[in-house]
């Protein structure tokens, strides 16, 4: 029997045997791979991945999932459920427990809480070797866009420097019970190698892009007043009559270096 989905937890499960194939060949799973779901909900994505895996970790919060899941998983391999807020999960230690190897995380994400279980994801990326998400397919804009876009915004730059963002393809609302009012898209993010990362404090770095896109028709002389002043932002050759939105992830950087700079100055 199919569980009901809450509108507390903003369930939607994904049905469509198309689209399950369609993602599971997108992660392609190994035997040896450190698989963690979040939200597997009736495990339409959990099975065919503890199949191909052997064993899967997964993040449910709601309880009344958990004893049906388990059986449906008994025959087909090891799962081991956790019942937490996935924003509570600490997945460094997580993967310590794990063995040590970067963890493969996947799920269909919650459109309400999308952003927050995003922004977790990535102050653990050191842990982690690869996302694939299902969200609304406006979120997977978000994230993607390039500068310029109406869409560009905080997600796109944070999760841009952190994370390579591979839009995959989309998933219609009749894919999942019940149907959602949105479209979605499946993404899969690649935490970036060390080198890649940018030179600056993480805390630093999000104060200084949330104060930029805060007011997004301000200019950046205004936005970051109390921040940066216009001469500070000169500096490192940005116009403070520009907007947010006309910076590359890379911009948001060297303000950031120099606000950092004139803080320890």
């Amino acid at each position: 029997m199919s569980a009901r989905p809450k509108k507390s937890f903003g369930q939607h499960f994904l049905h469509d045997t198309r689209y399950i194939d369609d993602i599971v060949r997108a992660i392609a799973p190994k035997a040896d791979d450190t698989l963690v779901e979040i939200g597997p909900g009736e495990g339409a994505l959990t099975l065919p991945l503890l199949a191909a895996a052997g064993t899967l970790t997964a993040i449910e919060l709601d309880t009344d999932l958990i004893p049906a899941l388990m059986a449906r998983a008994a025959p087909v391999g090891l799962l081991t459920l956790l019942q937490a807020d996935v924003l509570k999960v600490d997945f460094g230690a997580l993967a310590r427990e794990r063995g040590g190897a970067p963890l493969r995380i996947a799920g269909n994400l919650p459109y309400y809480i999308s952003s927050p279980i995003l922004f977790h994801c990535i102050a653990h990326a050191t842990a982690i070797r690869d996302m694939h998400f299902m969200l609304q397919k406006e979120v997977v804009d978000r994230m993607a866009a390039a500068p310029g876009s109406k869409v560009y915004g905080r997600l796109s730059v944070m999760l841009q420097l952190a994370c390579h963002v591979v839009p995959l393809f989309e998933v219609p609302p009749a894919a999942f019970r019940p149907p959602p009012k949105v479209d979605s898209a499946v993404v899969r993010l690649v935490p970036r190698a060390a080198h890649e990362l940018p030179a600056v404090d993480a805390e630093m770095l999000q104060q200084l892009v949330k104060a930029a896109f805060g007011q997004r028709r301000k200019t950046l002389g205004n936005a970051l007043r109390g921040v940066l002043d216009a001469t500070a932002i000169r500096t490192v050759g940005i116009d403070p009559q520009a907007r947010a939105e006309a910076l590359a992830p890379a911009d948001f950087v060297r303000l950031a270096q120099q606000y950092a700079a004139l803080r320890t100055a």
